[in-house]
């Protein structure tokens, strides 16, 4: 069912992978937009989907093989081999550069949100008016959510794992970002930040054979957060999955258009030029995450009074991020030859 890869394919998808984590934790940008882009979503809903009654008699008979090969086991391996990678790696330097170079990272994503909604619609074929009536309804769904007021925090695990089925969003829909939504339900700092540093304090506390983690409760705490949220997510990806390959079956049409309206509706989310609003405690005092970082509560958009260099240097990272979607595609145009 599944071609077979070379080692260069499989290190492309490994790289496609940190592409996806790393888009996963910026609010404002899907992971599911990369997969589009990058040619292999179907492959990667058809995947998940597998992950069924069937998967798991074969697993539970010790049948490992069989019930790789079913799952299509190398691609989602590595594919998550790169999404692990990049939450320890690649996502910490985007964290950097969004501290440091906001506006241009901002444009980047813009340029290439841009550059996505146009590979997905040049190939749509004819809109008829039920289409357009789709599309419609992703760009008022897109916009909605764009505007919609954030949460406050709430740790109690039952809601997280509810954050984990939602969160995981953005991996599977394209347009829908996974953190934006966390970041609405007000706990994209517990879960993408606090916990996953918590993890990786724990990690090098036991290569430094210290285990005295284990008598704070803080961070036992954040562990179990992190745990909980995980389950959530897993169980949100395999789930949407089946919905998402079944819509897929069905509508094909009907839902790229959604998707492409979606994913238009949503720009503002990621409009480079804007002021952060601040989140603030009873007194009055900005609020800081565990790394020191000011909380973000909304964003104040605004278009630019003056052509300054800044500007310039912006709009040309919204070119830079349509070159690199268009950069995808010729490469899907040229590779696809080739396997066939």
């Amino acid at each position: 069912m599944y071609e077979k890869r070379s080692i260069w394919d499989k290190i492309w998808l490994v790289m496609k992978g940190l592409a996806m984590g790393a888009a996963n934790k910026v609010p404002g940008v899907s992971g599911g937009v990369v997969a589009f882009v990058a040619g292999f979503y179907e492959e990667f809903i058809y995947s998940l989907q597998k992950i069924n009654r069937k998967a798991f008699k074969l697993l539970f008979n010790g049948r490992y093989k069989s019930f790789f090969k079913y799952i299509n086991g190398q691609f989602l391996g590595l594919l998550f081999l790169g999404m692990v990678i990049s939450y320890f790696s690649v996502s910490k330097i985007l964290d950097y550069l969004i501290v440091h170079y906001e506006l241009y990272v901002w444009s980047a994503f813009f340029g290439m949100i841009v550059g996505s909604i146009y590979y997905m619609a040049k190939d749509y074929g004819e809109w008829n008016r039920k289409h357009l009536g789709d599309l419609l309804f992703g760009i008022i769904a897109g916009l909605s959510i764009s505007f919609l007021e954030p949460a406050t925090q709430n740790g109690n695990l039952f809601f997280v794992f509810f954050c984990g089925i939602i969160g995981v969003s953005g991996m599977t829909l394209p347009g829908l970002s996974g953190s934006f939504i966390l970041i609405l339900l007000g706990n994209y700092v517990l879960l993408l930040v606090d916990s996953v540093n918590a993890l990786f304090d724990t990690l090098a506390d036991l290569v430094n054979g210290d285990t005295s983690f284990l008598t704070d409760p803080a961070r036992i705490q954040l562990l179990k957060v992190l745990i909980v949220f995980s389950l959530g997510s897993l169980v949100g990806l395999v789930s949407l999955s089946h919905l998402l390959a079944y819509v897929l079956k069905r509508y094909k049409k009907a839902t790229y258009a959604v998707i492409i309206g979606f994913i238009t509706g949503s720009l503002g989310v990621v409009w480079p030029w804007k002021n952060k609003k601040f989140e603030y405690d009873e007194s009055g005092n900005i609020l800081y995450d565990a790394n020191g970082a000011a909380i973000i509560k909304d964003y104040e958009r605004f278009w630019p009074s003056e052509f300054t260099l800044q500007t310039f240097w912006a709009i040309l990272f919204i070119i830079v991020g349509i070159l690199i979607v268009l950069s995808l595609d010729w490469y899907q145009k040229h590779r696809t030859p080739r396997n066939g």
